[in-house]
């Protein structure tokens, strides 16, 4: 699949922010190479429905480390620091992924 396509798809699934959405992006994330990664972190910054929202918070507290770490990204671009001291209180992800920016 070439960049165009990839990223459409990852933008259409964005848009449809729902569980199963979500888990197709983040499925994707687990072999990006860097250019697709930018794509993830600008579509997943789009997601605004309920359900993909605590779909991407399932995924911070139980995705794998670069699931987490786009995840992360995604709710400290929010201010939603609430989720983001939780994760790492549980030791989800470490000092630098949950603040830096």
């Amino acid at each position: 699949m070439n960049y165009v396509s990839l990223f459409n798809l990852i933008k259409n699934k964005a848009l449809q922010a729902n569980s199963s959405a979500i888990d197709e992006i983040m499925e994707i994330l687990d072999s990006a190479d860097l250019p697709t990664t930018r794509a993830v972190d600008l579509y997943l910054g789009t997601v605004t429905s309920k359900e993909g929202i605590e779909r991407i918070r399932y995924y911070l507290f139980s995705g794998s480390q670069i699931q987490r770490n786009y995840c992360t990204l995604f709710f400290s671009r929010r201010n939603d620091w609430d989720v983001v001291n939780e994760a790492y209180n549980r030791g989800c992800i470490d000092h630098i992924q949950a603040y830096s920016r």
